[in-house]
């Protein structure tokens, strides 16, 4: 099935776990009828994407193994269930593109992306149960869990829209179960894979949850601060459409009462100018110190995430990969 080479250490880079999954989904043919039911999940996973749930399970996979084209079914699996989410996330957001191709409910209809949607969550259960019965029954409790999760972290999304009391720990629990599960999730079921301890599979899920709230947490701040050919999308995108960010929810917390009404009308404003709201907005995050609270907050998660990694009982080499791959997703040089 697969062409790769092991290296000396037995052990692969994200490039070379990339190229063999990204050949691994090529291959999933779905060629069951009818044809317009899996012809919008084959443009879904055609799309591509960074597959890092994919390289995350495994990696925690390769830290106790080397044959990792067994764990590919799996990674699959939690990729199809991540496009999937994707693929309803934009029939709820009304959003016409996703990987710069239009989505799917833009491509065919709203029932296209219902239906195939539907059927994608089948497939990453057929795909999951795939392979040997090592740790079989936790994987699948595992991958249930926290696929209820994300649904669950979607609907406080949603909730959120139209609440004005939003807390900091409130948005911290959503995005753990929206985004943070999956990356934990991915971790775990890798290790249970390769028959690790249930220890160690937990310290992975602790670890890839804390990189994964870490991680949306850059996401955050770099919509604010980042550099808008780096980051792949224009700046300011949250604060237009008023999305209750961890910046935004910190700034209320620390500002004056000066600051907080500025803010308070500027969330409440109809017909403004985007780029005068950025602007204002952005001008209190600095006044009160935004970019360096949510750093501070970013270090910590990422700092927890680290330590739970140490506490893997295997030999520090197994873990580097993962460690590098984890920095280099941060953006980080230690």
């Amino acid at each position: 099935m697969s062409n790769i080479i092991y290296n000396n250490r037995n052990m692969y880079t994200s490039k070379e776990i990339l190229q063999e999954i990204n050949k691994y989904i090529d291959e999933l043919q779905f060629e069951r009828d009818p044809q317009n039911l899996y012809a919008p999940i084959r443009y879904v996973l055609e799309k591509g994407g960074k597959r890092m749930r994919c390289i995350l399970m495994t990696m925690a996979y390769n830290m106790y193994k080397d044959d990792i084209v067994t764990i590919f079914p799996k990674a699959a699996g939690l990729e199809t269930y991540h496009n999937f989410t994707l693929l309803h996330d934009d029939l709820m957001d009304k959003a016409d593109m996703r990987r710069g191709k239009p989505t799917v409910h833009k491509k065919w209809n709203d029932n296209a992306a219902i239906l195939s949607g539907d059927a994608m969550i089948i497939l990453a259960y057929q795909l999951i149960c795939k392979g040997d019965a090592t740790n079989h029954s936790k994987i699948i409790d595992t991958f249930s869990e926290i696929a209820l999760g994300v649904c669950e972290g979607q609907q406080y999304d949603i909730d959120f829209e139209s609440r004005d009391d939003v807390t900091i720990p409130e948005y911290m629990e959503m995005i753990r179960l929206k985004t943070s599960v999956l990356l934990g999730g991915a971790v775990k079921i890798g290790a249970l894979a390769a028959g690790a301890t249930e220890d160690d599979a937990n310290s992975l899920y602790s670890f890839g949850e804390k990189i994964g709230l870490a991680f949306q947490l850059q996401d955050d701040l770099l919509d604010v601060y980042g550099d808008p050919k780096v980051f792949g999308k224009k700046i300011g995108g949250d604060i237009l459409c008023n999305k209750k960010t961890f910046m935004l929810l910190s700034a209320y917390q620390h500002s004056n009462d000066t600051q907080k009404s500025e803010l308070e009308k500027w969330v409440a404003a109809t017909d403004f100018d985007p780029e005068e709201k950025i602007s204002a907005v952005k001008a209190i995050y600095d006044a009160v110190g935004i970019k360096e609270i949510c750093l501070a907050k970013i270090n910590e998660l990422y700092d927890e995430g680290m330590q739970s990694l140490d506490k893997v009982d295997v030999v520090p080499e197994r873990k580097e990969c993962l460690r590098g791959y984890v920095k280099e997703l941060m953006q980080r040089d230690k």
